[in-house]
């Protein structure tokens, strides 16, 4: 028995929303392209057949035949305020502190996001049907760009599930990918029209055109990560509220995390940064919100902005050269990451003739061929990297790049992370691996050997005084003095440097080993919560990912290391030789026990992080923000608003002598 057609274009239409959820936001596509396009020609065929059947939220019905005649003004029913912004992580310090004064005594959860360099845009939808979208503008009128919204194919026309919200207006950001905009300006060079310049640019343009034929042909797309008026939203929290529109099949903001307090996410922030050359659109920043909505509303707004969320912003730089060749360099866990050797071109103000292309995925993912005309782009204090090529410029055939199969220094056949992206070079022994280490080792974060240079551990592989990082401290004086622009003095003092580093403790030298994916903070947690080298032995991984900010991922990773013969081995070793493997206690009787210290400015012997430490170990709290409970504050260069606070409210200011002079009477 056939079905009657209003019932089967309804099944259709159900299935081809499922299956838009399924693509665009769980990115967990059930069916073939081909097998979703003969749902949307079927139920095309059966809509024509039946026009009285035809509803404005129909798949079918994304782009109207007409260009709208103009955009009218819209009136938010709430503002579409703006975000203050921060441009350093002591100034998002500040801001946390803040916000606990604000809200004394209460226990604060931070949702971090990634900030979409595209246009603002808010959604409205009435008993699940999408009724109007609108660009922010003013802030209180924006304009109503209904006809473009709805062309865009992952913004649903009419919400999942039987229990939607009776009004809900969601706020996110619309952008166009980087892949898109490759693809965009080659057809704009076969069509002999202007290529566009950025993803922003042509994101704004594109929104705000009449004609909707013009806005589907550019594949924008958007992300949603807010809420404006609503009547039955559930969520209580900002995540909870992510998770509830994603079941509605309205597509979330991705990589969005929680955390407990405003370290762990400015911790989180840095990582981030980082990770840019694996998104496939812009971000400008990081966007800090407090999670749960109660909070939010004692904290209100000023007339700008809401006091409940702040941005982080990082400058970005772009230009455009030539990638000359791909090289590849063998890292310190054997990751084997590929370099685009450059013309040299100016960027920041720094002359860049190198940039990081990651992994062999990212290469294919964005088609990066030697000859090619790339865009790098720098943003905050990481390297440069390749953020997309301009295809359209590639004038001749260029040859497909291939990935090397055996490592280029010790020429061991290469393995590829298993679900992973990067391909490594699995000896342990290999040279190459052997000085990233031995370099990693030494750094300020980690063992802080200073006169372990480039160079030096060059000499130390080469004459096979090191084969293993253990080796730095069986180093004989005589050995060192044989080794070019190494004196008699500067070899007692590489040792003496090289004994000292016996004591960093536990959070220092499980940073320096170079497990994979534990850095500086990690290490530090893992410290804290184990206290020793041996109880982190004995822990399982379930109670390595139990501890807060560490996970399965890297409780096994940890897990693998310990337990594996090179770390097994590796540890043997150093504690042998004597390497303190436990967190210092903290000092009773130092000068700072107690007290309360902001450091502030750039100082010439000490990171933030070294600093930070120091002060724990000796049984003080470091602090972000100047009070009169503040005990001292040591400034360095640059020091800033909290130096001026800190003299308007009299508290004692220390240079990083005086500090040093403080520990040292302790």
């Amino acid at each position: 028995m056939s079905k009657h057609p209003a019932q089967e274009i309804e099944e259709l239409r159900e299935q081809i929303r499922y299956h838009d959820k399924k693509y665009y936001v769980d990115a967990a596509p059930e069916i073939s392209d081909l097998e979703y396009d003969r749902l949307v020609e079927r139920l095309k065929k059966l809509e024509a057949a039946h026009p009285e059947l035809v509803t404005p939220d129909s798949p079918t019905q994304r782009v109207g035949d007409q260009p709208v005649s103009e955009l009218p003004p819209v009136e938010h029913r709430v503002p579409m305020l703006s975000i203050d912004n921060t441009y350093s992580l002591e100034e998002l310090r500040a801001y946390g502190a803040r916000i606990a004064r604000l809200l004394p005594g209460e226990k604060i959860e931070w949702v971090v996001e990634l900030k979409i360099d595209g246009v603002a845009v808010s959604l409205l939808y009435e008993r699940g049907v999408l009724v109007r979208g609108a660009t922010r503008g003013n802030g209180r009128v924006g304009d109503d760009i209904t006809h473009n919204v709805r062309t865009l194919a992952d913004v649903p026309l009419r919400l999942l599930g039987s229990r939607v919200p009776e009004e809900l207006e969601v706020r996110g950001e619309v952008y166009m990918t980087n892949s898109d905009l490759v693809r965009l300006n080659e057809e704009q060079q076969r069509r002999g029209e202007p290529t566009f310049a950025n993803t922003r640019n042509v994101t704004a343009g594109t929104i705000r055109l009449l004609d909707p034929r013009l806005c589907a042909a550019r594949r924008l797309r958007m992300f949603c990560h807010g809420v404006g008026y609503a009547r039955g939203l559930h969520a209580r929290t900002h995540m909870e509220f992510l998770e509830e529109i994603r079941g509605y099949g309205l597509p979330v903001t991705p990589h969005a995390a929680l955390f407990p307090d405003i370290e762990a996410a400015i911790a989180h922030c840095e990582e981030q940064v980082e990770r840019l050359h694996e998104l496939d659109f812009e971000i400008d920043g990081l966007v800090l919100k407090v999670n749960r909505f109660d909070q939010r509303e004692r904290l209100g707004a000023t007339s700008k902005s809401p006091r409940w969320m702040v941005a982080y912003k990082f400058e970005k730089y772009e230009a455009t050269t030539r990638l000359l060749r791909i090289s590849v360099q063998v890292g310190k866990t054997g990751a084997v990451t590929p370099v685009a050797e450059l013309e040299p071109v100016e960027l920041a103000g720094t002359t860049v003739s190198r940039a990081s292309l990651h992994n062999a995925d990212e290469i294919a993912r964005k088609d990066v061929r030697e000859g090619d005309i790339v865009v790098v782009e720098k943003a905050g204090k990481i390297i440069p990297h390749i953020v997309r090529v301009e295809r359209h410029l590639r004038r001749e055939p260029l040859a497909p790049y291939h990935f090397p199969r055996t490592c280029p220094e010790c020429h061991t056949r290469l393995v590829k992370d298993e679900g992973g992206v990067y391909i490594r070079c699995p000896n342990q022994e290999c040279p190459a691996q052997l000085k990233e280490r031995l370099r990693y080792f030494a750094s300020r974060n980690a063992m802080d050997i200073e006169g372990l240079g480039d160079k030096l551990v060059d000499q130390l592989v080469a004459r096979g005084l090191v084969r293993h990082v253990a080796d730095l401290y069986r180093l004989k004086l005589e050995q060192l003095m044989e080794l070019e622009r190494m004196g008699k003095k500067s070899s007692e003092n590489l040792l003496e440097q090289i004994e000292r580093s016996k004591q960093r403790g536990l959070a220092r030298l499980l940073n320096a080993l170079a497990i994979r994916h534990v850095g500086a903070r990690t290490a530090s947690v893992l410290a804290e919560h184990f206290q020793t080298m041996e109880a982190l032995e004995q822990a399982s991984v379930d109670e390595l990912a139990a501890v807060p900010e560490v996970g399965p991922v890297i409780a096994q990773s940890v897990y693998d290391f310990l337990h594996g013969e090179f770390g097994r081995r590796t540890i043997a070793e150093l504690r042998h030789l004597g390497i303190d493997m436990t967190v210092p206690r903290r000092a009773k009787g130092s000068a700072l026990a107690g007290k309360t210290i902001v450091v502030t400015g750039t100082l010439q012997r000490y990171s933030r992080d070294q600093i930070h430490e120091l002060i724990t170990q000796h049984g003080g709290r470091p602090a972000s923000s100047v009070s009169r409970q503040t005990d001292f504050v040591v400034a360095g260069e640059k020091a800033g608003s909290k130096l001026d606070k800190a003299r308007e409210l009299g508290v004692p200011v220390l240079s990083e002598d005086e500090f040093e002079a403080l520990l040292a009477k302790g």
